[in-house]
């Protein structure tokens, strides 16, 4: 039974619930590691007994992120789920993010819900164009971000190397606060700068469960009898040139995103993994205060709000489900609760919560900021929908990537139009397609826009699998849409080269596909006082 929230007990256990929280997504580049990681994280959290390694595709273990049948098929993760477990006191929230650039959106969405980044790196190849990316979202939004740099155990680039490149591509100063001993595929584990000690491992079962290691100063005698003597040097010379010319570490210009700490280890073979996260959870704040229309909201404030961040049908085929993903802010939430929902300006009951590790849930009955729940929806959430309790607020909208990819999609079989519709309009409101169609045509033919060609795969797999709607699709010659915000005469006056389209998004807005961008400027020279906006989110 949870105290009376105007009391001093409320606020005291509300606090050490905050305390405990540590919500963080991890980005990458395709292919660095990054589902491998997790499940690691998961490993030494008590979560799974052994891992499932990714390579391992064509057995039955799958990565336990990934839930969908054509991640398990293509050994990537498509769409983002949510975990939680405990380590060492503490509560971690992982909103896991897709690693194909193809579904960068729903990433973007997802950095919305974190309070911090883990950005993986692939320790031969460095800095790649998809963590660019993300890392920029990461800096606009001013969050923690932590370095691991993965795949140890291979020959990589030189450490000092890595560190120069994160500040030449990037523009972020970095502090190692472990360093690699064996970096040519003679991985033997890590020095800790902050103990001095030498970590050294062995064993590890390929990865599947936990490894043995050696822990000894670096100054223990001991040392020469355990650890080659052209490892001890090289160690003790990048020591000393790092203490001299490194920078220092300063946990306030992490939290403020200006300096990123730096681990070294190998996911695979879990070398490395478990001193990385418990020394990310010491340095990693807890959750941290959101912007709404009414001011900044801190976590310890006693009445609950949160935000819908994702949206996601049929995780359970068996059930048909469809789940709405919440990032709690502030307050408490009780299962059963009545808050207000800024999507149908309503008091409604939130039923059926439920906490997840990938496709397994369990109900809960309370949560706290920080913590990532599941809703029950039966069609009433929309992206970025603010659910509270108390005075009424709003966060802000989730932004709406402008698709750069177009086909018209259709139902082969015209008697499966009924779910080909269905389906359609779900995948659109997960935010997982984009759909158009044009003037005085119904939805016989749909133009869906996609971020990534790989999402029309997607399309096709689920509306097959999920909905029993198989599809034609053509693909469409336009690259860009752009919204009309203001036009000097009715739309279908306005002039448009011959390559360019008026159409509807699914709220009914005007928009206008083009195939280049030259059609985009002759619009505008052509239509004077005619206004487009690049995103759907401008319009409010």
């Amino acid at each position: 039974m949870l105290p009376a929230i105007q009391t001093p007990e409320f606020a005291a256990m509300l606090h050490d619930q905050v305390e405990k929280r540590r919500t963080f997504a991890i980005i990458s580049h395709p292919d660095a590691g990054k589902t491998t990681l997790t499940e690691k994280l998961l490993l030494y959290g008590g979560a799974i007994r052994s891992a499932g390694s990714v390579k391992a595709r064509k057995s039955d273990k799958h990565a336990t992120s990934d839930w969908m049948d054509i991640e398990k098929q293509r050994g990537i993760s498509v769409t983002s789920s949510a975990m939680q477990f405990e380590f060492n006191g503490f509560r971690i929230n992982i909103p896991d993010t897709p690693g194909h650039q193809d579904f960068s959106e729903d990433t973007y969405r997802v950095l919305v819900a974190a309070d911090a980044a883990v950005m993986l790196i692939d320790a031969a190849k460095g800095v790649e164009a998809q963590t660019i990316k993300l890392f920029k979202v990461c800096r606009m939004r001013g969050i923690p971000i932590f370095t691991f740099v993965n795949k140890m155990d291979r020959a990589a680039k030189d450490p000092f190397a890595l560190m120069e490149e994160l500040e030449q591509v990037l523009g972020i100063r970095s502090c190692p606060v472990n360093w690699p001993i064996g970096v040519d595929g003679d991985f033997q584990g890590v020095y800790h700068r902050d103990t001095r000690i030498v970590e050294l491992y062995t064993g590890g079962d390929h990865g599947k469960r936990m490894v043995e290691k050696t822990d000894i100063p670096v100054d223990d005698p001991l040392l020469e009898n355990i650890l080659e003597k052209h490892y001890r040097d090289r160690l003790m010379e990048e020591i000393a040139l790092l203490d001299e010319a490194g920078d220092p570490f300063d946990l306030e210009a992490v939290r403020r995103g200006e300096l990123t700490p730096m681990f070294f280890g190998s996911a695979v073979t879990n070398f490395g993994v478990e001193p990385f996260l418990e020394r990310f959870l010491q340095y990693t704040p807890p959750p941290l205060p959101r912007k709404s229309d009414l001011g900044m909201i801190g976590p310890e404030e006693p009445y609950f709000s949160g935000f819908i961040f994702k949206i996601q049908a049929n995780m359970n085929p068996a059930h048909r489900d469809r789940l709405a993903f919440m990032r709690i802010c502030s307050g408490v939430f009780t299962k059963g609760m009545t808050v207000w929902h800024s999507g149908s300006g309503k008091m409604i009951q939130l039923k059926q919560p439920q906490q997840f590790m990938a496709d397994e849930r369990e109900a809960v009955e309370n949560a706290y900021p920080g913590d990532i729940i599941g809703l029950f929806d039966p069609g009433i959430f929309a992206l970025g929908d603010s659910l509270c309790t108390g005075k009424k607020r709003r966060f802000p909208g989730i932004p709406m990537f402008a698709p750069e990819f177009f086909a018209r999609v259709s139902s082969i079989d015209s008697l499966k139009r009924k779910q080909f519709v269905k389906g359609v309009l779900q995948l659109s409101e997960e935010g997982a397609i984009q759909t158009f169609k044009r003037p005085g045509i119904g939805f016989e033919e749909i133009i869906v826009g996609v971020v990534g060609v790989l999402q029309f795969e997607v399309l096709e797999h689920r509306l097959k699998t999920e909905y029993n709607a198989e599809i034609r699709r053509q693909q469409l010659p336009y690259r860009f849409v752009r919204w009309i915000t203001k036009s000097p005469k009715a739309i279908e006056d306005l002039k448009l080269s011959s390559t360019s389209s008026l159409a509807k998004d699914a709220r009914e807005r005007d928009v206008i596909l083009f195939e280049n961008e030259w059609s985009i400027r002759w619009a505008l020279e052509n239509n004077e006082g005619l206004e487009l906006a690049e995103t759907a989110s401008r319009l409010g």
